[in-house]
This record gives C-alpha cells, sequence and structure tokens, in this order.
C-alpha cells in the first residue's frame, strides 16, 4: 500500500531513533552520551515529518521556515538549521569529530532507506528530495557551528598558553631586572665596588636578562616559522665568539670552562643566529645545573660526514626517563626552578631547522653531554683534515 514519507516516517519514528542511536553509539568516543542528544537526530527527523506535511498542503514554500530553502541559507532563517547549529555545538561538547557531524545526519538517511526496503514503502522520488535538501542544509549548518566552536575553543587554548608563556618571562625578567637594579643603587651609594660580592650580583642579573633574551628572540623566531638563513660560516671562529660570551658565565658561576681546539678548515652551513642560540643554550644550562665549582666542556670536532659540538657538565647524572622529557617546554629537571624550561625546547627546534639533531646522553655518578650533531662542511679552497677517530 502507497503511503506518504511524512506517515512513513510518523510510524516508525521510534524505530529510525533506535537504529541511528546503534550507529552512532559503534563510532562514539569513550565517556560520550549514549542517550540522544537534546538537539539531535529526533529534532531533525520531527522538522523533516513537518517539512514533509507542510509540503502536501496548498502553500508548500512554507516548509522552507521549517527547513530552508535548496542550496542552503542564512541559518537563522529556517528552524532546521537552527536546531542543527546547536547539536554541532553539541556533538563537539561530547568530544565528537566532524566526520561524526557528517555521519550523524547520513545515519537516519541509511536508515530511511534501509527500512523503507524491508517494509516494501513506496516512497516518492520527490520526497526524497526533500530529505536531501533537509539533510544538506542540517549537515552545512551543524558543521559550520562545530567549525567555529571547535576554532574557539583552540583560540582560547592558545591565548591560555600564551599568557602563562608570558607570565613566566614578565617573572623572570622582573626578577632580574629588580635585582641588576638593587645591586646597581648600593653600588652607587659608594659603599661598595665592582669587583666585590654586590658586583657579582649584578654582573649575574645582567648575564640572566641576556641570557632570557636572547632565549626568547629564538622562539619568536622558531614560532614565526621565519626562513632560516643558511651561510657557509667557520666552525672555528663561531666557538670562538661562543667562548666570549661563556666565559663571563663561568666567571659568574665560578665554575671553570674548558674550550676544545676546532680545526680552521671545517664549516658549518645554517643559521649562525640560530645556532649561537641553541649552543648558548646548552651552555647556561650546563653552568644552571652543574655542581659548585665543577668543570664544563665545549668540544667541537668532525666525525666522518658530520659536525658535533659537545657540552657536557658535571650534574651528578640524569635521572632515569627524563632525558626525551627534558626537551618539551617549561620541564625543568632539578631542584633549581629559576628560568623559564624553554632553553632545551627551543635548542632542539633551532639544531632541527638547521637540518642538525640535538640529542642527550647521561653520564652515570657524572654529568650529562648534550650533542649538535650538523653535516660537514669545509671553508672554501680548504683541504679536509684527518677525520677523528
Amino acid at each position: 500500500m502507497e503511503r506518504m514519507m511524512h506517515e512513513f516516517l510518523t510510524a516508525n519514528r521510534a524505530e529510525l531513533i533506535a537504529r541511528c542511536r546503534a550507529k552512532v553509539a559503534q563510532r562514539a568516543p569513550p565517556g560520550a552520551p549514549v542517550a540522544e542528544l537534546d538537539h539531535g537526530v529526533s529534532i531533525f527527523l520531527d522538522q523533516l515529518i513537518k517539512t514533509l506535511a507542510m509540503e502536501r498542503t496548498g502553500a508548500p514554500l512554507q516548509s522552507y521556515k521549517v527547513s530552508g530553502p535548496a542550496g542552503g541559507g542564512r541559518p537563522a532563517l529556517s528552524e532546521m538549521s537552527e536546531s542543527a547549529t546547536r547539536h554541532g555545538k553539541e556533538l563537539l561538547e561530547h568530544g565528537f569529530t566532524v566526520e561524526e557531524v557528517v555521519h550523524d545526519y547520513g545515519d537516519l538517511c541509511q536508515s530511511i532507506s534501509d527500512l523503507a526496503s524491508e517494509t516494501g514503502a513506496d516512497i516518492e522520488t520527490e520526497e526524497f528530495r526533500t530529505l536531501n535538501r533537509c539533510l544538506d542544509n542540517a549537515i552545512a549548518s551543524a558543521v559550520t557551528e562545530f567549525g567555529y566552536q571547535r576554532d574557539s575553543v583552540i583560540a582560547g587554548r592558545q591565548a591560555v598558553a600564551l599568557n602563562e608563556r608570558l607570565g613566566f618571562f614578565a617573572h623572570e625578567l622582573r626578577n632580574q631586572l629588580c635585582t641588576a637594579t638593587l645591586a646597581l643603587s648600593v653600588i652607587r651609594q659608594g659603599n661598595v665596588g665592582l669587583n666585590g660580592a654586590t658586583g657579582g650580583v649584578l654582573d649575574r642579573a645582567l648575564v640572566g636578562l641576556g641570557n632570557l633574551i636572547d632565549r626568547s628572540l629564538a622562539e619568536v623566531r622558531m614560532d614565526a616559522g621565519l626562513e632560516v638563513q643558511h651561510q657557509l660560516f667557520s666552525l672555528a671562529e663561531f666557538i670562538a665568539e661562543i667562548r666570549l660570551s661563556a666565559t663571563l658565565e663561568a666567571q659568574v658561576k665560578e665554575c671553570p670552562l674548558t674550550v676544545s681546539d676546532v680545526d680552521p678548515l671545517l664549516a658549518v652551513d645554517g643559521d649562525r643566529d640560530l645556532l649561537l642560540a641553541a649552543t648558548g643554550n646548552l651552555l647556561q644550562n650546563a653552568f644552571k645545573f652543574t655542581h659548585p665549582h665543577s668543570e664544563v666542556t665545549l668540544n667541537a670536532y668532525a666525525q666522518a660526514d658530520r659536525i658535533l659540538i659537545d657540552v657536557q657538565d658535571h650534574c651528578g647524572g640524569l635521572a632515569p626517563n627524563v632525558m626525551e622529557e627534558m626537551f618539551s617546554p617549561f620541564k625543568q629537571g632539578a631542584e633549581d626552578r629559576s628560568g623559564l624550561g624553554l632553553g632545551l625546547s627551543i635548542s632542539r627546534r633551532s639544531v632541527e631547522a638547521n637540518n642538525g639533531v640535538l640529542s642527550v646522553r647521561d653520564v652515570p655518578g657524572s654529568g650529562c653531554v648534550f650533542t649538535i650533531d650538523l653535516p660537514r662542511h669545509f671553508l672554501p679552497g680548504a683541504q679536509p683534515a684527518a677525520e677523528t677517530a
């Protein structure tokens, strides 16, 4: 017996909802509600029935107020678009993906087709066109709202993370600046000299400010995705420049700094500023965690087709399972919690941007060695030196 589609849907409403719910349950993420959502399939089904019934009246275009015209339109122009918009938000809140938003409506279409086939219901082509129009409008509204809400959530999380990082940065900057200002004030009173303990405090604060700014500038470059500025430069001159800046920090920390001789023929092809920041971060980290008055070593040498830059300290060794975690932002692996915990993360990103690898190995009971591994090059016209064993 021929039956109009809205009558078929009304008679089988509970069965169709049950079938859709079963399909959703198979795809639902852990913890998602099994029951029908407030603005889900049941609401859409009722609006579809209402649309089909109105199209059988003398004013079929009035159905557009319920389900919208073909080709979409402003969501506020139809009841279906408004409820689908709320459903898109609802699905995001329950942990569904955008693909599952589309499947959620597709389930109903499939269930209607399957049940019609099983029961021998004869549904007119024009009514299926109305069904497709309703699905099209509902999916468009739900997906649009899902994307908007998802982007809002992501933007909110990014804003929180950025505020946290800026807060850490401002806190450290204020501490170092405050220390330097107080030390300078005491020195100006004339009771102490620059070479005394107060002068040492001033030195430490200024070195800390410089390190903090250098790390932040490197991070800005990496986050902004600025193009790496490749140039061929002497490894020996590069290490000599690092040695100059590291010597002051070694004096402030009262730790001896040992720097190896470097083959003058070796060269690096990369972004000099990023690599200076990366190596400087490793040295700052070494001076921060090495035991008082213990040696920090900087070695640069060639091995096969690679150039290796080692920074070794005497921190006593690394705790188990921390070697990879320590490269994550805001991770600090020792009792000294000063600083942002960003240095190693920025160093790794800077090295990788230069086609290199930054790794760490533990020296049990002694300390650890951070190694920058870069492609090996030679200065123009130079003859390759003998390989390092």
